[in-house]
């Protein structure tokens, strides 16, 4: 009998599936700088990257910088993103913020987590986002996607996006982790959803899953057979 897999042997078997499947790792949401990508970020909770990149160019159109945001009102900011949900919270986040990059940051988003998450509307998340993708600085930001994805590989025990956020930094070497986070999460859309989940066509779950979830997913195929 083959003794059982390793935990850093099944981290380095994901890494390289995810590697062959996403050599390529685009950021999802379109922008231009980091001041553009910190909007879409904070527009993208919940809501889809789809339909931030559809409301995107509108807003960017008439503010693409702090200094033209804080010239519109809140409620203008609000009639552009309303399609994105939760509109009134987030169009005061991005005015707010805007008139905290003028006057606290001369204008530029600052490279720092502690000074992104003091601004309005800007979380953990977000501000990992941003860290990771305008400045190039090892993050890991768990959305939805990892945090199910974690859960179900046995890498994390799913109680928290804080857990799996430090199990993630962990298991994963540190400059893995900014293409990883968007490669897992490309793999949960694909691969892996929270709703129509399929075994068969989840090769990282089948080969490396937690073995009480694979249970509970063959327990239900075999109900709906009967």
């Amino acid at each position: 009998m083959s003794s059982p897999i390793t935990k850093k042997e099944k981290v380095q078997a994901i890494i390289d599936i995810l590697d062959d499947l996403y050599p390529e790792v685009p950021i999802p949401l379109d922008h231009t700088d980091p001041y553009t990508l910190l909007v879409a970020v904070l527009l993208s909770a919940q809501c889809t990257d789809e339909r931030v990149n559809q409301i995107t160019p509108k807003l960017f159109a008439k503010a693409d910088n702090p200094y033209d945001m804080v010239k519109m009102s809140i409620e203008e900011i609000q009639a552009i993103i309303k399609p994105c949900g939760l509109s009134p919270m987030k169009s005061k986040g991005i005015w707010h913020l805007s008139e905290m990059i003028i006057n606290q940051h001369g204008g530029e988003v600052p490279q720092s987590f502690a000074a992104l998450e003091a601004m309005p509307g800007v979380g953990h998340k977000t501000a990992s986002v941003v860290m990771a993708q305008a400045f190039n600085v090892p993050a890991f930001p768990v959305d939805t996607h990892i945090h199910r994805l974690m859960y179900r590989w046995g890498l994390s025990n799913g109680k928290s996006v804080e857990q799996t956020e430090r199990d993630g930094k962990r298991l994963f070497p540190k400059e893995r982790w900014n293409d990883l986070h968007l490669q897992i999460i490309f793999y949960g859309r694909e691969y892996c959803p929270a709703r129509g989940f399929d075994l068969d066509k989840c090769i990282i779950t089948r080969q490396y899953g937690r073995k009480s979830f694979i249970n509970e997913v063959l327990k239900q195929q075999a109900k709906k057979k009967r």
